[in-house]
């Protein structure tokens, strides 16, 4: 594995010259020009993504993403290996994608390529097309007996752009008649549901069967939602599925989706969230959900937050899937619900654990721990257990982040991904010891990029506690360049983090990404500020309502503290740099900064929150932040001091270059926030520049891209902080 695998291999599969390709595998080495991270050596990286362990917990199945630069496109490979990391092969032989692997026996694995489902052997021999369905395939699940397989098709939806005549087949004008009409990056014209078919003995799939026919309803949700989102009993005689049952306005103000049983065999489903004949209590679709009725101490009972991902107990006894309690809030506290089927009977086992359960799975092997999740606290995401008791306990203690969890079924070890600031995700095996954690043994069985990485040197990341305005210690991230001397001064970036609810973890990010910050000469300052999870919900909670209180606050004392305690920080030369939250971040800060900065950054930021109100596709998101559309003439104190407080009122106040980034098939924050922050910036005559990105969302996914990003990016810092 630790041979070259990067734009030239992916642009070959992708051209169809497998065997040339396969012989550049074996036969080429990587070889960087220095030691520090570059944009080319970071998409050079191989990117693992979904996995899976055999039955019989003996192998291994898993992805991993190449991208050619120069073809501007990734090519996703599958590997197989032994579980514990010994004899990785690659299974790809087509010079299209295969994705989704999943095992149907320790001999035979599915998987797609060219929108059907395939089938193999383990040696990646005997191929055969499962399904015929036009290339249409998003997504499988076969049924634990196999008699069955769930499909994820796309299907045309005219619920708020309406149907262009039929005589005008090139007519590119959409007829826009509700809300929901675009959503994150792409028209609403199309929704997926799941379909049903059943399995012949040879592994063809028949005729499938729309479990939602006749419904304006997506399964799984957009935009992120997948397979994850419905699971099989351990019977094969029930499906559990996500689904948030709105249209239009109610969909654009509301976060309620729930979990359904749909029996297989009568075609019928219950909503396990609700009680039968259920009708949400009508709401001021301009005004915050947190104070009506929806979210009342009596509507809280029939689950109106988020519901997503169920996933039944190996004994069947049990559905469980992850729960927000209110009902317009996105950034509510997930935890984790437990529904008994026989009795119906909901409780809510995480309660102790005061953060975000973000993944989760059955112990196999339930003498001692019940379930095991990933959560963030204090700003790592580590694996946490539930004993039958609903005792909860810490199993793992690193400076690193943990990501989707599936038991190996010997039922005594976990699979998992694991990253953090200098290291991209590789495949780990846990060994979890409940009774005594710190036993609890990982071992690393991937090492993906492992022939970059050795060629690079490696900065460092530690943690600070600094006391914040309003009393509280508050944790930041210090990240150091490689080489790193202390008697030197460095130029310095506060990072503004986006969500506004998302941790600073030790994540790893091809975009915002630490370590190439630091290789390139930069200490990073990294603040958990007021509005993260990972220290307790009240602390989290914070920020909503109060945008430019008390978090940016933090990030001033952030900067301050460690100009004043870290002697290597060149107080002379700061940057603030954010994306999301983050970028609406840097635009305030910029009219509020008291010179302490010499440059910005703000890619995707809000600018104008009156315009963002109703250009955001997602209007709880500005509801349960803001509290009140602009023009209520009953505004609450919180909505007042949030539009006053817009950044664009403090343009008069900006004295600073700052760069704009912006793509154009964002329609979480529309580009016409950066647009506008930038022509203010001229128009004031400070230094300024826009990179703007017509075929990018909210996110920079193309290589090209990428690479023109993080070029603009540090030709900014460099220019202003640089040596």
């Amino acid at each position: 594995m630790n041979t070259f695998r990067n734009i030239l291999v992916a642009a070959l599969l992708m051209l169809g010259t497998t065997l040339q390709a396969q012989d550049m595998i074996q036969k080429q080495n990587i070889r960087l020009l220095s030691d520090r991270m570059t944009p080319e050596a970071l998409w050079a990286m191989g990117r693992i993504g979904g996995y899976a362990a055999s039955p019989d917990g003996r192998h291994i199945v898993y992805n991993v993403a190449y991208y050619s630069v120069r073809q501007n496109k990734s090519h996703h490979i599958l590997y197989i290996m032994d579980a514990d990391g010994q004899n990785q092969r690659q299974l790809t032989t087509s010079a299209k994608n295969e994705t989704d692997a999943a095992w149907l026996s320790n001999d035979r694995i599915a998987f797609i390529t060219g929108g059907e489902v395939w089938t193999m052997n383990i040696d990646g021999q005997d191929r055969r097309q499962l399904s015929q369905t036009d290339g249409q395939v998003e997504g499988f699940l076969f049924s634990p007996d196999q008699s069955k397989v769930i499909l994820l098709k796309s299907l045309p939806y005219y619920g708020s752009i309406k149907k262009n005549p039929d005589d005008l087949p090139k007519a590119t004008g959409r007829l826009v008649t509700d809300m929901n009409y675009r959503h994150w990056d792409h028209y609403v014209e199309t929704i997926v549901h799941p379909f049903l078919a059943s399995v012949a003995p040879d592994g063809t799939i028949g005729q499938a069967k729309d479990i939602l026919e006749g419904k304006p309803w997506e399964c799984p949700m957009a935009p992120f939602g997948g397979i994850e989102q419905l699971a099989w009993s351990t019977d094969s005689k029930q499906i559990a599925y996500t689904c948030r049952q709105k249209e239009g306005v109610d969909y654009a103000i509301s976060t309620d989706s729930d979990i359904f049983l749909y029996d297989v065999e009568s075609g019928t489903a219950r909503n396990l969230c609700k009680p039968a004949g259920y009708t949400a209590p009508k709401s001021d679709p301009t005004k915050t959900l947190k104070h009506q009725k929806v979210n009342s101490a009596e509507n809280l009972q029939n689950n109106p937050g988020y519901d997503q991902n169920p996933k039944f107990s190996p004994d069947g006894r049990y559905v469980a899937w992850l729960s927000m309690a209110r009902d317009g809030y996105e950034s509510d506290r997930q935890r984790l619900c437990l529904y008994e089927l026989k009795t119906g009977q909901k409780r809510y086992v995480t309660e102790s654990f005061d953060s975000n359960v973000d993944d989760f799975c059955f112990s196999d092997n339930q003498k001692d721990a019940f379930i095991y999740f990933i959560g963030v606290w204090h700003a790592t995401e580590n694996l946490y257990a539930i004993s039958w008791k609903g005792e909860v306990k810490q199993l793992t203690n690193y400076q690193a982040d943990f990501g989707s969890l599936q038991m190996l079924n010997n039922g005594r070890q976990i699979l998992a991904e694991r990253h953090d600031y200098f290291h991209p995700a590789d495949l780990y095996v846990l060994t979890p010891n409940f009774k005594k954690p710190e036993r609890t043994a990982i071992q690393q069985i991937t090492r993906e990029n492992q022939h970059i990485l050795s060629q690079l040197a490696s900065g460092t990341s530690e943690p600070r506690w600094v006391k914040t305005t309003d009393g509280r210690d508050m944790l930041y991230w210090v990240i150091l360049p490689p080489h790193f001397d202390a008697t030197k001064k460095y130029p310095t970036l506060l990072f503004c983090e986006g969500g506004p609810q998302s941790p600073v973890s030790q994540f790893w990010s091809y975009r915002w990404n630490f370590m190439i910050m630091a290789s390139q000469g930069y200490v990073v300052i990294a603040p958990n500020r007021h509005g993260l999870p990972g220290f307790g919900s009240e602390w989290c909670e914070e920020i909503s309502g109060d945008w430019t209180g008390q978090c940016m606050q933090d990030y001033l004392t952030a900067i301050d503290d460690a100009c004043e305690q870290l002697p290597y920080v060149d107080r002379d030369r700061l940057a603030a740099v954010g994306a999301s939250f983050g970028g609406f971040s840097v635009y305030y800060l910029a009219g509020h900064h008291q010179k302490r900065f010499k440059c910005f950054i703000a890619h995707d930021g809000a600018f104008n929150l009156e315009s963002m109100y109703t250009d955001t596709e997602e209007v709880w998101f500005s509801n349960w932040e803001y509290e009140d559309a602009f023009w209520n003439k009953d505004l609450s104190e919180n909505a007042r001091k949030t539009y006053e407080n817009s950044p664009h009122r403090f343009v008069d106040k900006w004295d600073t270059p700052i760069l704009c980034i912006h793509g154009e098939m964002d329609y979480r924050i529309n580009a016409n926030q950066g647009m506008g922050a930038f022509n203010a910036a001229r128009l004031r005559g400070i230094p300024a520049e826009l990179l703007i990105f017509p075929d990018e969302n909210h996110w920079v996914l193309k290589p090209q891209n990428g690479i023109l990003w993080q070029r603009t990016y540090f030709d900014w810092l460099n220019r202003w902080i640089g040596k």
